[in-house]
């Protein structure tokens, strides 16, 4: 397969550009789902694009599209893209690298004069991270049919405010949907967000899959009280319990088969130095390969929260407030992305994603794949997160040309379903 590529300079001139819109002092982004941060990143995207001679389309969920023809438009397209919106104080290159790795594609192909077979479709899906309104991979988990739109329009931040009226805010709830299904193909350009890729000196990330996901939130109700006259023998201390908790959620996911276990969020109340907490709210995510592992990970978390509840004198709350399956990626496709790395003279790397991402629901309707560049030092969703402008690169070339590839097969060509 002849190869092409992609322009640098211009590759890094983009993504400079676009990190200006939430730009923090230390050389992050915060650019929350749907806030003015991530209108005015949409509107230079949406500039962008059509410059780039594509079509833009804006679905109700404030998903955005940009389509550049192919030759024949009746055939199933090829699609990639990932999302603008951030976490508090994130960084630059997580999922906003595989935006405007689709809009370098576009830009390479017009340089070189390629029309394609197929239309290619580079997308923005709203609100991917879940910071602000939680769950996240809201908008690709409403496209895929596997959210509901109006219960994602009721979701509230911390300042009451829901998603629906903050889309139609920033002017990006579109009126009607657009449903470019059957898709040919759907590739996600991203950062790895892990230590693997620098520590093996590999270049390109070939993830088998993304790992199953499950996030709780947990409500501890004790007894709120003076600090100084309630003896330590009569305390319903709601931080002590959630003490006791988070040190167990730790030692359950050391202990597992490759499952992690986080907590996030902690909000004590009163939050008051000379008051002992009456309540906390925290959250949990826990995620693994292995499904069943992961489950068994989840009851005995569960299990241990309710008994140091009791040992503490507090009562417990404990929803899961999201659970997505494991999402095994394409295999014919995978073998693509190896096949055009090698093609490069990359050196690629076969692994699994322990991160979420968009692709975790396209894949359950379309064949798709993954491809990662290294992040340096291992860091992501903090304001050092890293990549080299040679790695953004590199995966943009690789990118490009499974584009170049699949979305000019005939179409007598489909994509075997994942095992």
């Amino acid at each position: 397969m002849n190869t092409i590529h992609t322009n640098p300079e211009r590759l890094e001139r983009f993504l400079t550009e676009i990190a200006a819109f939430g730009a923090t002092a230390n050389g992050g982004v915060t650019r929350l789902a749907l806030s003015d941060e991530d209108r005015d990143a949409r509107d230079r995207l949406r500039e962008w694009f059509e410059e780039a001679g594509c079509e833009t389309r804006i679905d109700r969920m404030g998903n955005m599209f940009f389509i550049r023809p192919g030759r024949n438009r009746a055939l199933a397209p090829v699609m990639t893209g990932s999302h603008c919106d951030s976490q508090p104080q994130g960084g630059r290159f997580d999922g906003i690298l595989g935006i405007i790795g689709g809009l370098e594609a576009v830009c390479a192909l017009n340089d070189a004069g390629v029309t394609l077979e197929r239309d290619l479709i580079v997308v923005n899906w709203t609100n991917e991270e879940g910071s602000r309104f939680t769950p996240g991979t809201t908008g690709s988990g409403v496209f895929a049919g596997k959210l509901d739109r109006e219960a994602m329009y009721g979701l509230t931040d911390r300042d009451g405010l829901t998603f629906g009226a903050e889309l139609e805010r920033i002017g990006y709830k579109g009126g009607d949907d657009f449903d470019p299904r059957p898709l040919h193909a759907n590739f996600e350009y991203h950062i790895e967000q892990g230590p693997v890729l620098e520590r093996r000196g590999r270049t390109i990330g070939v993830p088998k899959g993304i790992v199953c996901l499950r996030w709780y939130d947990v409500e501890i109700q004790g007894v709120p009280n003076h600090a100084g006259p309630t003896p330590m023998d009569e305390r319903q201390d709601a931080i002590y319990a959630f003490s006791r908790m988070a040190g167990r959620v730790f030692d359950i996911g050391l202990a597992s088969d490759g499952v992690v276990a986080t907590v996030g969020e902690v909000h004590p109340s009163p939050n008051s130095r000379n008051v002992i907490a009456g309540h906390v709210h925290f959250t949990i995510d826990i995620r693994g390969w292995d499904e069943a592992e992961t489950d068994r990970v989840c009851e005995e978390i569960e299990a241990a929260i309710r008994a140091n509840a009791e040992a503490t004198g507090c009562t417990v709350e404990i929803r899961q407030t999201w659970a997505v399956e494991r999402a095994p990626f394409h295999p014919e496709l995978v073998s693509l992305i190896h096949q055009v790395a090698g093609e490069l003279d990359l050196p690629a790397l076969d692994m699994v994603s322990g991160a979420s991402h968009d692709t975790v629901y396209i894949n359950q309707f379309a064949p798709s794949a993954m491809i990662f560049v290294p992040s340096i030092g291992g860091r992501s969703h903090a304001e050092v997160e890293e990549t080299s402008w040679a790695d953004c690169a590199a995966g943009a070339d690789v990118l490009l040309n499974c584009i170049l590839k699949t979305a000019n097969d005939p179409e007598s060509v489909t994509y075997a379903a994942p095992e």
